[in-house]
């Protein structure tokens, strides 16, 4: 298998975590956010014998939806008509996956709102990135920005990508944005990897309102 398809192969198996977390009934008010994502834990070890990930395993709702991936905001319960996202990026085979997702509890519209919108904005940027063979990590953060503004939203996110691969993949010092889409990475996203290869891309949409405090969240591979 290529690396694409390795990538693919571990996010499908994310995907499919998340999908048995909603059929089994686990995402309900009530409970706390900790207690949720131990339950998420403990089905990914079930399901796949999954027990590493790459970085910190991230549910939060309510306001908490508000904080970009570096906060540690305290841990919230879970309420009726709720939203609230998952990011979690366990590692499949030593192979990464960074999937995030938006949940509504019960049927707020404008929670419902926000969540397709992110759902969307995130299909429209990978269609106007693929679109392109040479593109900065700024120009990108700057267009996906600018969809949050198209439907009334903000961005809530430091960064809006950044790469993945093979644990551990390439990472920079901290402050050094060149392999993150971020409004100082000037770099080519098409450039390949010290190694000659392509890079791959994980693309993550982040829309708030800070208005009625909260915010949703959508993440997967790009490229």
């Amino acid at each position: 298998m290529t690396t694409k398809q390795k990538l693919r192969e571990a996010e499908h198996i994310a995907e499919q975590l998340f999908a048995a977390a909603e059929s089994r009934g686990l995402i309900v008010a009530g409970k706390t956010e900790n207690q949720l994502n131990t339950e998420i834990f403990q089905l990914a070890d079930e399901l796949f014998g999954i027990k590493k990930y790459w970085h910190k395993r991230i549910i939060r709702s309510g306001p908490n939806t508000l904080h970009p991936y570096k906060e540690n905001p305290p841990d919230l319960l879970l309420q009726n008509d709720d939203i609230l996202f998952f990011d979690f990026g366990p590692i499949v085979e030593d192979w990464e996956a960074d999937l995030g997702r938006t949940y509504v509890i019960g049927n707020d519209p404008h929670k419902l709102r926000l969540k397709r919108d992110i759902e969307n904005a995130w299909q429209t940027a990978k269609t106007w990135f693929h679109q392109h063979s040479t593109l900065s990590g700024a120009d990108y953060f700057h267009y996906v920005a600018s969809l949050a503004e198209q439907k009334g939203w903000t961005f809530g996110g430091e960064i809006a990508g950044h790469l993945i691969g093979e644990f551990p993949h390439e990472r920079l010092e901290p402050g050094n944005y060149g392999l993150y889409v971020h409004p100082s990475n000037h770099n080519d996203m098409f450039a390949p990897d010290a190694n000659g290869q392509p890079r791959e891309w994980i693309l993550e949409v982040h829309f708030v309102d800070r208005d009625r405090q909260i915010g949703g969240f959508h993440e997967q591979l790009l490229t």
